[in-house]
């Protein structure tokens, strides 16, 4: 049950020592033709004009639309939630190609520059039901996006609570979108096989998204649950252990 991870540019290393810690093995993707060999794939945070710029020079663009056609599992954190959008907002100049696939329509920075990254306690009611544990989570949003508009097959998991829209856009049909009654934006939303997420679970110790996507992959048709090599592995339990005990266990930095 190998995972694939983008692992052009961003938290890549971050999101595989995350599966690490769930029993999961990551694997790093880079070629078209690797994606063959996994059946789901997480698109780490990074810089997306960057990644965007890399995924275009590998010719990675079709392969990545034609694994979301597929079915196959893809989730997406802060520039991965803006690489699966259809649609996204306050790009550079020329903006950037977009793998698509997500019915929304995505901020690419909306909370600010990076000296405005923030923590923040959400409110996660469907993944506490799903994975048990506390009904908040600890989000890390660094020069994060944010989901202005979600289409109706859309589920929202989360939204964060923000001060000010002032230095957002200057557009100001823009402004008049984004500032709600209620001072909430989306940032978490899943739809069919997808999963997209404006904050960085795989910087917390907080597990719980990992272990939901893999949940989504594991309830997947494309996911095999056996293993040929052995035959003792027939649940995805077993298999989470199997991997984590053949796995080195040096894991990079967390937040608490």
């Amino acid at each position: 049950m190998a995972v694939g991870v983008l692992a052009l540019q961003g938290s890549f290393n971050e999101h595989i020592a995350a599966l690490r810690r769930i029993g999961v093995k990551g694997v790093e993707i880079r070629k078209a033709e690797q994606l063959e060999n996994v059946t789901s794939l997480i698109i780490p945070g990074g810089e997306s004009t960057t990644m965007a710029k890399l995924a275009e020079l590998h010719n990675l663009f079709p392969a990545l639309r034609e694994f979301v056609k597929m079915g196959k599992p893809v989730w997406g954190t802060c520039a991965g939630l803006i690489f699966l959008a259809n649609k996204a907002t306050g790009q550079k100049t020329g903006g950037q190609e977009l793998v698509g696939g997500l019915d929304c329509t995505v901020h690419r920075n909306f909370f600010g520059s990076q000296i405005q990254s923030f923590e923040a306690e959400i409110p996660v009611p469907d993944l506490a039901s799903t994975e048990g544990g506390p009904p908040s989570f600890r989000a890390v949003f660094i020069r994060a996006p944010a989901i202005l508009e979600v289409g109706p097959d859309v589920e929202v998991l989360a939204s964060v609570s923000f001060q000010s829209t002032k230095e957002v856009d200057s557009n100001s049909a823009l402004q008049q979108e984004i500032t709600q009654p209620d001072n909430k934006v989306i940032v978490a939303v899943k739809q069919g096989n997808l999963l997209a997420t404006a904050f960085h679970p795989e910087l917390t110790i907080d597990s719980r998204w990992h272990s939901y996507f893999m949940k989504m992959a594991s309830s997947s048709n494309e996911i095999v649950a056996t293993s040929s090599s052995s035959s003792s592995i027939n649940s995805f339990e077993d298999q989470e252990s199997y991997l984590y005990n053949k796995q080195p266990k040096t894991d990079l930095p967390i937040y608490h």
